[in-house]
């Protein structure tokens, strides 16, 4: 399995498209190997979630996105955790080791509004 998680400065960022790129990992026998960092091709509307499934990403980490998002991976058949935050090194060892669960989406858009990002965030 190959987990992407959206990165800002070693922390899981808030806004996945925007982040600044993708810590990706292959989980193997309960660790996280293969890490490598992927600049952030940019936030373009419906463009990143097949681009990550272009890198065979099956699971992707944010602490938020957005409804479109959220289903744009859905239909690549990529498992979105949302709600996550933190340093990427603890969230790696969270996820191989099952501790890591969705939960409510991080973005900080003022009421809700996706302005600007389309709701893809």
């Amino acid at each position: 399995m190959k987990v992407a998680i959206a990165v800002d400065g070693g922390y899981v960022s808030q806004h996945f498209g925007k982040c600044q790129e993708y810590v990706l990992f292959d989980v193997v026998e309960g660790r996280p190997e293969n890490v490598q960092n992927v600049t952030n091709p940019g936030h373009k509307p419906g463009f990143l979630p097949p681009y990550l499934k272009g890198l065979n990403v099956d699971c992707v980490i944010a602490g938020g996105m957005g409804q479109k998002a959220l289903a744009l991976f859905a239909e690549n058949n990529i498992k979105p955790i949302i709600g996550a935050s933190g340093q990427v090194d603890q969230i790696m060892n969270d996820f191989v080791n099952g501790k890591l669960q969705s939960g409510e989406s991080l973005c900080t858009h003022p009421d809700g509004q996706h302005d600007g990002c389309d709701g893809h965030c």
